[in-house]
C-alpha cells in the first residue's frame, strides 16, 4: 500500500524521481510499468500497471453507452499515457499533464493506497489550508465505519 506525503522534485525534462518509501513498495509487489493519468488535468494519477488493469477490467464489463463511463475514459486518455520507470527510478510524466498541473520542481507525492497522487506543492498546501476538514466530513467517516 501506498500511504503518506514525500515531496520530490521533477527535473526540466518532465521526469518524477519516485520517492524511496514509495520505490520500495514498487519493487516489493509491482513491474516496472504505470499508468499516469488525471481525471481534472489538476493532479497526476500514477497507478502501477497492475492496479490499472483492475480498473480496466471493470470498466470493460459496463455498457459501451454508459455516459460515466465514456466521461471517465474521455478524461484518463486525454491526460493519459502508459510509462516505464527508468533505472534511476524515474518516470516521466506527460507534458499535457506537466502543464495543466503545473508539475514541475517541487512537488507533493502522496500515496493513496493503490496508487499515487502527484500535486504541485505550493498549491496542494494552499488547497488543504483552505478546505478544511468539517464535521460533516467526521459523520461521513463514521457511516462509513472508519
Amino acid at each position: 500500500m501506498f500511504r503518506g506525503n514525500h515531496p520530490t522534485r521533477v527535473d526540466e525534462k518532465g521526469r518524477l524521481k519516485v520517492p524511496a518509501e514509495f520505490k520500495r513498495v514498487i519493487d516489493e509487489k509491482y513491474a516496472q510499468r504505470f499508468y499516469i493519468t488525471s481525471l481534472d488535468g489538476n493532479v497526476a494519477q500514477i497507478y502501477p500497471f497492475e492496479e490499472w488493469e483492475r480498473i480496466e477490467q471493470k470498466l470493460a464489463s459496463l455498457s459501451t453507452f454508459n455516459p460515466t463511463k465514456k466521461k471517465f475514459l474521455n478524461r484518463v486518455n486525454y491526460y493519459g499515457q502508459v510509462v516505464e520507470m527508468d533505472g534511476q527510478g524515474r518516470l516521466l510524466v506527460p507534458q499535457i499533464l506537466r502543464e495543466s498541473a503545473q508539475i514541475r520542481g517541487e512537488v507533493a507525492v502522496l500515496g493513496n493506497l493503490t496508487y499515487l497522487e502527484v500535486r504541485n506543492l505550493e498549491a496542494f498546501g494552499k488547497e488543504i489550508k483552505e478546505q478544511a476538514f468539517t464535521d460533516e466530513d467526521i459523520k461521513t467517516l463514521d457511516e462509513l465505519g472508519i
